[in-house]
């Protein structure tokens, strides 16, 4: 029997994060320095699943993965490239480009550790570096527990990886060990799903010739530092810890 009900309208796709009618008090305008994926259905389909208290850790792992994925390509397109002329099979020639400059990713653990795989997918034999930063219960202040980088890392570009910025100190520490090691900050592309509008403005108040390549920009953070809505501890979820 059909339905008395008439037919629900499909919902229209987000605006993107820089758009007129967001909730961006924090930001506005959007830093130049600051990049979103595409904010489309499809988008905040993959963000309702893996914000959603009940998802199973099967499914918060693969659509995690798959909007990581996502963010890993939008940040290598912000990697300079040169004119580069090959031939094709057909003996044509083409005038493409090539890539400038070799990068390494660097995660912050732990929770960065999870961005890694989606990096080595798209960047064959890609060199990994990380960071172990902590809050002191002393200063209140993050900080510098362990680093390894790769030996080189002053001549290639990074990718910078954790998964939320909240208040931004763990970044801004994070970008600071690692221009102490000879990168300069316009070769850092800082990469993460979820944002919060006052951590976005502090990162890039200090470091404004770093790029951030975010999924989403929410509201904001709670009065215990948590960014809202989120999706709870991107470490605990992925790790069940």
């Amino acid at each position: 029997m059909a339905s008395s009900q008439p037919p629900r309208a499909p919902v229209a796709p987000p605006q993107p994060a820089n758009a007129d009618n967001t909730n961006l008090a924090h930001l506005n305008p959007l830093p130049q320095s600051v990049f979103t994926l595409p904010q489309t259905a499809q988008l905040e389909a993959l963000y309702t699943i893996i914000r959603d208290k009940e998802t199973s850790r099967g499914d918060f792992l693969f659509y995690s993965d798959r909007i990581i994925r996502l963010l890993v390509e939008e940040g290598l397109n912000h990697l300079p490239v040169v004119s580069r002329t090959i031939e094709t099979p057909t003996g044509a020639k083409y005038e493409g480009v090539g890539f400038l400059g070799k990068i390494c990713g660097v995660s912050i653990l732990r929770a960065g550790e999870a961005m890694e795989a989606g990096l080595r997918e798209v960047c064959r034999s890609v060199r990994i570096g990380k960071i172990l930063i902590q809050r002191d219960e002393e200063t209140a202040q993050p900080k510098l527990f362990y680093s390894k980088f790769p030996p080189d890392i002053a001549s290639r570009y990074v990718l910078l990886l954790d998964p939320m910025l909240a208040t931004g100190g763990s970044a801004i520490k994070a970008v600071e060990v690692i221009k102490e090691n000879g990168v300069p900050e316009e070769r850092i592309i800082f990469i993460n799903l979820i944002s919060a509008p006052e951590g976005l403005k502090t990162f890039t108040s200090r470091y404004p010739a770093v790029k951030v390549i975010t999924g989403w920009i929410d509201q904001g953070l709670n009065e215990k530092a948590y960014i809202i809505p989120g999706l709870g501890d991107f470490g605990e979820r992925r790790y069940c810890t």
